[in-house]
């Protein structure tokens, strides 16, 4: 078989496919929380992201402490899967360069993405994106680390089709909890609930426009926390409502209880999972022309549909994920 004949070699252009990022991300900021975190991820393997977060982990005045923290664990065998991230200060704090210094002259080439929080606008996204390659470049790493973005606040959302076209970002996620309290009040705090925050107007049309920005821009749309984590039902409702209303392949996870609810609302029907292995096999064997799968016409289109369901059941460990593993994703066969 040759390279060309890949399903994403033969069904997409490059840079055309978002990333393969895991369905969850994973917040933690205390250090037990994170070796827990940690801890978790090597039992279950990269089915979701660690993110050690810098901002809202570290006490005021133990900034520079805790970032030290972060990257000794990224360092760290805890760190099996390379799947580990940070949160970082806001671009306009004073702990946003030490941040960049300690975490990308340490830990820089165990770090899975960088993400930025409180971006006011595109310029802030910009800035934060020159800072983290100029440190990246004064120690001498020779890779350009992945940047994840917050859209929290109003200037981000009204730049965030731009934000979603900068070509250093790789994830957008949105922040429920700042930008509610961005509305003074207007948005009431049942919006920032596991209900409210699927009906109430300006929460959803925000949620709307981050994942529609990040489609047409073959980014990855994270959708944000739900809060009531002991309610294991209530996290599951938002998370297969994020995905198949809403349009988000990833979520946010503040809790290792939330980890396992996520992962399983965002896999594929083991059905359809067989549907897409039997389509795409046939495919490949015809050279990517059209086919008929029991009495249904399928071409390009379709088959880009079922290589990204093939893609989320690898990305979640479905039933299938080993068989699929070996044919089209082991080393050199993506």
């Amino acid at each position: 078989m040759s390279a060309a004949t890949r399903p994403r070699d033969a069904l997409f252009d490059v840079g055309e496919a978002a990333p393969n990022l895991p369905v969850c991300d994973h917040y933690c900021g205390v250090e037990a929380r994170m070796r827990k975190s940690l801890a978790l991820q090597s039992e279950l393997g990269p089915v979701f992201d660690v993110t050690l977060d810098c901002e809202d982990g570290a006490a005021i005045g133990n900034e520079a402490e805790h970032a030290h923290c972060v990257a000794e664990l990224a360092l760290s065998p805890l760190n099996r899967h390379g799947r580990v991230g940070a949160r970082v200060h806001p671009v306009d704090h004073p702990s946003f360069l030490p941040d960049l210094d300690t975490l990308i002259g340490r830990a820089g080439d165990k770090l899975a993405y960088l993400m930025v929080p409180k971006a006011r606008s595109l310029a802030d996204v910009q800035r934060s994106c020159e800072r983290i390659d100029q440190v990246a470049a004064a120690h001498a790493l020779h890779r350009p680390i992945p940047v994840h973005a917050l859209i929290e606040t109003h200037g981000a959302l009204r730049d965030v089709q731009a934000i979603a076209a900068h070509p250093r970002i790789e994830s957008l996620s949105f922040g429920l909890m700042d930008f509610v309290s961005a509305h003074r009040g207007a948005i009431d705090a049942v919006g920032m609930s596991a209900s409210g925050q699927f009906s109430h107007p300006l929460v959803v049309r925000a949620k709307l426009e981050i994942a529609a920005a990040c489609h047409a821009f073959g980014k990855t749309p994270s959708h944000c926390v739900v809060t009531e984590f002991r309610n294991a039902t209530a996290l599951t409702a938002a998370a297969r409502k994020a995905r198949n209303e809403l349009g988000f392949t990833r979520m946010w996870s503040i809790h290792p209880d939330q980890v396992r609810p996520i992962v399983a609302a965002f896999a594929p029907d083991p059905a359809e999972v067989d549907t897409a292995i039997e389509i795409i096999t046939a495919a490949q064997a015809a050279d990517w022309a059209p086919i008929r799968h029991r009495d249904t016409l399928h071409d390009r289109a379709s088959y880009r549909y079922f290589w990204h369901v093939i893609e989320r059941a690898h990305r979640t460990g479905a039933a299938q994920a080993a068989e699929i593993g070996r044919v089209w994703f082991a080393t050199g066969s993506t």
